[in-house]
């Protein structure tokens, strides 16, 4: 089984999120690792969780961290391939870390794709991938996603708003999109989780056999 999209789930801090998605053949998992952050997993529960897994990447998850710190964090994170930072100014200080990039900014308004366009000119030949997320209250509408296609012909990018099951794919396939960003969350109780709009999605992706 495969999904129709490269599909990144963030947010992980637990082995029910990880192993459903693992399950459902997402591509990229994000795990936030800053200790003041809500979902921080520690490398205790990183290896715990990643060790039961097996055939897609991982991602290491920060907001503010300054590029020195976050290489000092990874040499307690095995197998991490990408880094999402949200600062523009720590590309250059990050790029030839050997790790993958991923730029998360938050959208506002369509004038902040717009102003986005600046800033990602140089991402396509430089393989750094933009993950965009919104605030809730954002109103998508065409001049939106006009401005995520315009983005998407610059560089890879990650759509992580204005999606559901029913329009995924057809959003996807609009836009240009590389994929789309979804997120992870606490568990009710250890073992149990609710699954459900992260499973609708997901289905909705599956390539039947």
């Amino acid at each position: 089984m495969a999904l129709k999209t490269f599909v990144k789930i963030g947010n992980v801090n637990n082995l029910s999120d990880a192993r459903y998605c693992a399950g459902m053949y997402v591509d990229l998992m994000g795990f936030s690792l800053e200790e003041n952050d809500e979902y921080f997993v520690s490398p205790a529960t990183y290896k715990e969780i990643t060790d039961w897994l097996s055939g897609l990447e991982y991602a290491a998850e920060f907001r503010v961290s300054h590029p020195e710190n976050i290489l000092e964090t990874l040499m307690d994170y095995e197998g991490i391939t990408y880094i999402q930072i949200e600062e523009p100014a720590h590309i250059q200080m990050l790029y030839n870390s050997g790790y993958q990039l991923i730029l998360k900014q938050t959208v506002h308004s369509n004038d902040d794709l717009e102003k986005l366009n600046t800033i990602v000119s140089s991402f396509g030949e430089h393989g750094i991938i933009l993950l965009l997320e919104s605030e809730n209250g954002f109103q998508v509408d065409e001049t939106t996603w006009k401005g995520v296609k315009n983005l998407a012909a610059s560089c890879e990018v990650l759509l992580g708003f204005g999606f559901d099951a029913g329009n995924v794919e057809t959003l996807v396939a609009q836009t240009g999109v590389k994929g789309i960003n979804m997120k992870g969350g606490h568990e009710i109780k250890p073992g149990i989780k609710d699954f459900d709009e992260l499973a609708e999605i997901l289905e909705a992706l599956e390539i039947e056999d």
